[in-house]
């Protein structure tokens, strides 16, 4: 599964990303986080990157897009990646397109997090004064003012994304305004519609299936013993009524060849003697 999350400051970005990796085992890919590492272990994408950190410069894009080819090919990276932060801009969008054609890399989808801006500052104003009656120390970018401005720069560099990637057919819109639960079970629900959890979802179903036809197997294997010894058995059967039938038969011209012909003949050849004897004796006496 590969994503890219979009949404302005405060839409819950960075929550749902972290469910989503531990849902479904992927890396979630942080520009910040892959610079800082780039630069420790002192890679050559790194040592340019961190030159440039160290004067207070932005760091080009060429460079961000050096350290996520190399980070790609990290063998953590098997099961996907979730990219936060990353693209902010169409021209590190058409860059990162490059690359994942580059590498054979196909972007499964583009959501992403659409909420009420007004909403989102009255809720950080809320946030913030709760947080100043406990006591508690306000960050100086979690205030109102801080989020208006970033809202402000989201909408001139990073809204034109939306329609980038809606023309690609790769984006898919979440009410970021929901509730945190709803909001991960919609992106699961639409994840699962496209197919980017699919070869997930049947690999159970799928060893099950190679588990059933060692049974019907086992099963004709039988029926095939049966119905050779079906055949067998009537044969032995069909070999004993001929035998049988042939034997008698066999033995039946033989007894009469051997004894009743010759009685037969015997006493047949004795009345022809017989009557040839009396006729002969008539001819005597008359003459």
């Amino acid at each position: 599964m590969r994503l890219i999350l979009l949404g302005p400051p405060g839409a819950g970005k960075g929550t749902q990303a972290q469910r989503l990796i531990h849902k479904y085992n992927i890396v979630q890919l942080s520009t910040g986080e892959m610079l800082r590492a780039a630069v420790a272990a002192q890679t050559p994408v790194g040592l340019q990157a961190g030159e440039i950190m160290a004067g207070g410069g932005l760091v080009p894009d060429e460079i961000v897009i050096g350290i996520i080819s190399d980070r790609l090919d990290q063998p953590d990276m098997k099961n996907g990646f979730i990219l936060d932060g990353f693209p902010r801009t169409v021209p590190q969008a058409e860059a990162l397109d490059h690359l994942l054609r580059k590498k054979h890399i196909r972007l499964d989808a583009v959501i992403e997090l659409r909420v009420n801006e007004s909403a989102l500052l009255s809720r950080v104003e809320t946030r913030v004064a709760e947080m100043r009656a406990r006591g508690e120390e306000v960050r100086i970018d979690d205030t109102p003012e801080v989020l208006s401005n970033r809202l402000a720069s989201y909408r001139s560099l990073t809204e034109p994304l939306i329609h980038y990637y809606s023309e690609r057919r790769k984006l898919l819109t979440v009410d970021g305004m929901m509730p945190i639960e709803h909001v991960t079970h919609e992106i699961n629900r639409i994840l699962a519609a496209i197919g980017a959890v699919e070869a997930r979802a049947t690999r159970k179903p799928a060893k099950k299936a190679a588990r059933k036809p060692p049974r019907p197997a086992v099963k004709t294997a039988k029926v095939a013993k049966k119905a050779s010894r079906k055949p067998a058995k009537t044969a032995r059967k069909a070999g004993k009524a001929t035998s049988g039938r042939t034997g008698k038969a066999a033995r039946g011209p033989a007894k009469g060849s051997g004894k009743r012909p010759a009685k037969r003949g015997g006493k047949a050849a004795k009345k022809v003697t017989k009557k040839r004897a009396k006729a002969r004796g008539r001819l005597t006496k008359r003459s």
